[in-house]
């Protein structure tokens, strides 16, 4: 049978191997149409669905892991703000600062150093808090100045000690110490 005779209305009549040809072209066909209009739409969908899915996944396991330690974060809050609270107890408030002053003043007193300055500056705002520096220069035996530090340091507010300076007499056992003390004042809403 030659291609010319083919007639596609009498294809039960075709032979065998023409039937079977026609069967493979029409079921590629019927596939290559149904890929091309329907399996690839899916296929860029689910390949989207996939790269959504592993991203809610990390974002699912990050939030996970925050859920599991939002007890222990809430317990840290909790002792922050208590510490937080004990914290800004020891800051003067302004009434307080000149009281820190003379508690300062008497402290080196009691350890029989001189004072030959002390020179309270102007309170400086840093942030939330101001800083009030105080310029000292004060004369003593080693001992003494050790023991003013340590006991500036353990007075109820908050001292810190800033630019000491050591520096011998000659001629005697003493020495001149020269430092800046700074204390700090919250700034509230009530006492700004």
């Amino acid at each position: 049978m030659d291609l010319n005779e083919i007639n596609f209305n009498e294809s039960g009549e075709w032979p065998l191997i023409a039937k079977s040809t026609a069967i493979i072209v029409l079921c590629l066909l019927t596939w290559g149409a149904g890929y091309y209009f329907i399996i690839k739409d899916k296929q860029a969908a689910l390949s989207t669905v996939e790269n959504k899915e592993v991203e809610l996944k990390k974002d699912f396991e990050t939030k996970q892991k925050k859920a599991s330690t939002l007890e222990a974060y809430k317990a840290q809050m909790v002792e922050m703000e208590t510490s937080f609270t004990v914290m800004l107890k020891q800051l003067p408030r302004k009434s307080e600062v000149a009281d820190l002053l003379v508690d300062i003043s008497h402290t080196g007193l009691r350890n029989g150093l001189e004072f030959e300055s002390f020179k309270p500056g102007g309170e400086e705002p840093v942030d939330f808090y101001g800083e009030l520096s105080i310029s000292m220069e004060v004369v003593g035996t080693y001992h003494q100045l050790g023991k003013f530090i340590s006991s500036v340091v353990t007075l109820p507010r908050i001292v810190t000690i800033h630019d000491m300076k050591v520096s011998p007499i000659k001629g005697t056992d003493k020495m001149r110490m020269e430092l800046t003390a700074k204390t700090y004042r919250y700034f509230d809403q009530k006492t700004n």
